[in-house]
């Protein structure tokens, strides 16, 4: 039985696409199909429902996956038996989004390359949703971002809250006391691209205080998003975190309005299955660079997830 055809049927079990696995193993989506064909002829069964909604696995292609992904591990396993003393190689595909390269994404790129020294490394940088779809797409290997993702194939691990907060210029008009959330709602607000968690979060908590017409600008950008508030554009709220040193330096102030912001999670979603160790490896180490980050800005700019450090994963 031809192993490369086995891995190719694993990939479109997991990917749900023939066009996706063709892309991900630098093929053809004709040559995809050709090797599920002489797959099933081997096999005498149909492995795959093709219909208007994509591809789905027939009940016996389900029992053939199992034994697939056992046949797969066995492969690497020996493999890395018979050379264990070549470094891991391959491709990551990371995808993150902006708070995270403006905190802890250094920290863990330095001891990603300190580890896997041959390994490439590809960075994409987008807001949450984005970076969801492209992983279930099968774009991306693994993605930190704001949210689980509810997939049978795709596991998930909380890593941290950043405690979010209302931030302005300390020589701007808004440094100021304001005696409600609905007095400082007058002025402009600025925070996260639009449709993310955190511009989301923003709008419910000012709805849910009887602002229904509130002035937010939502910034893609949060180079921009923080340029804006400290040149006293208006109002930021975003993670303490992401303006720690003009925060220290006293060139921006909290504001305390007397309604605090939710917390802005951060969640790493992965693809599991056979073959994927790299990416567990890759995971485990955000795990650790996260808990250190956490310990060295401290619980105003980072709190751990709850149980973080025994590894808390939802499928």
């Amino acid at each position: 039985m031809n192993l490369k055809f086995l891995e190719t049927f694993v990939w479109v079990a997991r990917l749900q696409s023939f066009s996706l696995t063709a892309e991900k193993m630098f093929s053809t989506q004709a040559a995809i199909s050709s090797r599920i064909a002489s797959l099933e002829e081997e096999l005498g069964l149909r492995l795959f429902v093709r219909d208007s909604r994509g591809v789905s696995l027939t009940l016996e292609g389900l029992k053939v996956l199992d034994y697939a992904e056992q046949m797969l591990e066995v492969q690497r396993a020996l493999k890395h038996s018979l050379d264990n003393t070549n470094p891991q190689q391959g491709l990551v595909r990371i995808g993150v989004m902006d708070t995270v390269i403006h905190t802890w994404l250094s920290p863990l790129m330095s001891t990603l390359m300190q580890t896997f020294p041959a390994v490439e490394i590809e960075i994409t940088a987008d807001a949450a949703r984005n970076l969801c779809d492209q992983l279930q797409k099968g774009y991306l290997d693994i993605v930190f971002q704001t949210d689980l993702i509810r997939h049978e194939s795709v596991r998930n691990l909380e890593l941290a809250h950043y405690p979010m907060h209302w931030i302005a210029a300390s020589n701007s008009i808004y440094a100021r006391p304001y005696a409600s959330l609905a007095e400082m709602a007058s002025e402009r607000i600025i925070t996260f691209v639009k449709n993310s968690r955190p511009h989301q979060d923003v709008l419910n908590l000012l709805h849910a205080h009887g602002i229904s017409t509130p002035r937010v600008s939502c910034v893609n950008s949060v180079s921009a998003m923080t340029r804006l508030i400290r040149d006293g554009f208006g109002i930021g709220a975003l993670p303490a975190a992401l303006v720690a040193k003009p925060l220290a330096s006293g060139e921006l102030i909290q504001l305390e309005p007397g309604t605090r912001l939710p917390q802005l999670d951060v969640v790493a979603s992965w693809r599991a299955g056979v073959g994927l160790e790299l990416i567990e490896s890759i995971v485990d180490m955000s795990r650790q660079v996260v808990s250190q980050y956490a310990a060295d800005v401290g619980p105003l700019r980072m709190v751990p997830a709850p149980g973080l450090n025994n590894r808390r994963t939802l499928e």
